[in-house]
């Protein structure tokens, strides 16, 4: 049996946004920046993804600008607002994506900017009246959190946390590419000024992302180049891309209720399982459906003799998991995220994540040939 359990770090492509896309690969071939017929028939697919990717986040066309994925995103919004608005602290974890934490590294190193870090619980969920602090302690400053996490699933509540950054003058910047397509945002009622989306995290195809910048942020130019993404990202679009980043998207919507709980039974089928032959089993983050992403699963076998080859184990039977972000993948130096919540660094974290194409007897089957690898009991 084949098993894919790392839809965190890419999801399959739906057939159905590849149809969709197939006739802006073949035959749709003019440049959407020309004023030829031709051009003009593909820029109408760009407006009309844009305005539905609005729609469906309940915003305005003229606030969603089309990217290469989410890094270029979360990079955008940050260095735009350091530079166009003079900003010299910076709020954030110590768990973010590398798109966040080295984008803020780099601006400390170039002495652009200061940052504080919000202090964490075992799991992961932010300490509010820290965050409070150093909001207090730090006028226009920007806050950058992410939505939930890639590696353990602890979901923040960014509703209060963009309350907090309104109320003191503060601009919200949040990753929120593991979240996007399968929890609703609804950016009109929201206090985030800027939100991010990658389509291969939700069936779309990779290569194509977006960032919401709301309109009472004005940043500078992303890319130098021509006139594109009015007049704020320069270069030909990703035309074929950005059709099936909105396809993708308009899916997720319409289905979101009967995928979540597909996905979270999947998640709570294995949780029960591991339990059930692991008598030490830990889990990284938080498992709460209410607080938790539920297409994510971080799990920490006891300390074993197979520990170290555990992934490499898996992939020989057919399972592909991973050790935590694919942005990471040939460090050596163990997640930051898991060194962030101080887990067990004796214990291998494993993340499972599921889709909508995952099923419950490739769940049995992972348990079944963990349980073999891990075996005799676990010393």
């Amino acid at each position: 049996m084949k098993v894919y359990f790392d839809n965190a770090a890419t999801t399959p492509l739906d057939p159905e946004v590849f149809e969709v896309m197939k006739p802006l690969m073949l035959d749709m071939y003019g440049n959407p920046s020309s004023t030829h017929a031709h051009g003009r028939e593909v820029r109408t697919k760009i407006e009309y993804a844009r305005r539905t990717v609005a729609e469906l986040l309940n915003t305005v066309p003229a606030e969603i600008f089309f990217t290469s994925g989410g890094t270029e995103a979360d990079n955008t919004a940050i260095n735009g607002m350091v530079n166009a608005y003079d900003v010299k602290h910076i709020i954030t974890t110590s768990i973010e994506h590398h798109a966040v934490g080295h984008t803020v590294d780099k601006l400390v190193e170039l002495g652009k900017v200061k940052t504080s870090y919000v202090e964490l619980d075992a799991q992961g969920h932010l300490n509010m009246d820290h965050l409070e602090e150093l909001l207090k302690n730090n006028p226009n400053s920007l806050v950058t959190i992410m939505h939930a996490n890639n590696e353990i699933g602890t979901k923040n509540d960014i509703e209060k946390i963009g309350e907090m950054a309104t109320e003191y003058g503060a601009t919200f910047h949040s990753d929120t590419v593991q979240t996007m397509g399968h929890f609703k945002h609804d950016l009109k009622s929201l206090n985030c000024q800027f939100v991010v989306g990658a389509a291969h995290k939700f069936h779309g195809p990779k290569g194509v992302g977006f960032l919401r910048v709301c309109n009472s942020r004005k940043i500078g130019r992303f890319i130098e180049g021509g006139g594109q993404e009015r007049n704020r990202r320069g270069g030909t679009e990703n035309v074929y891309g950005i059709v099936g980043l909105a396809k993708a998207l308009e899916l997720a919507y319409a289905h979101m209720d009967e995928h979540r709980n597909h996905v979270q039974s999947l998640k709570d089928r294995m949780i029960e399982k591991l339990r059930a032959n692991f008598s030490d089993i830990q889990f990284n983050g938080d498992i709460n459906p209410e607080s938790s992403l539920y297409t994510v699963l971080n799990v920490s076998f006891p300390p074993h003799e197979n520990n170290g080859m555990l992934l490499f184990s898996l992939d020989i039977n057919g399972i592909s998991a991973s050790g935590g972000s694919a942005c990471s993948s040939g460090a050596n130096t163990g997640s930051h995220v898991l060194n962030g919540i101080k887990a067990d660094p004796n214990r291998q974290g494993i993340r499972f994540s599921f889709s909508k194409y995952s099923t419950a007897e490739e769940v049995d089957y992972t348990v079944e040939k963990l349980v073999e690898i891990l075996s005799p009991v676990a010393v």
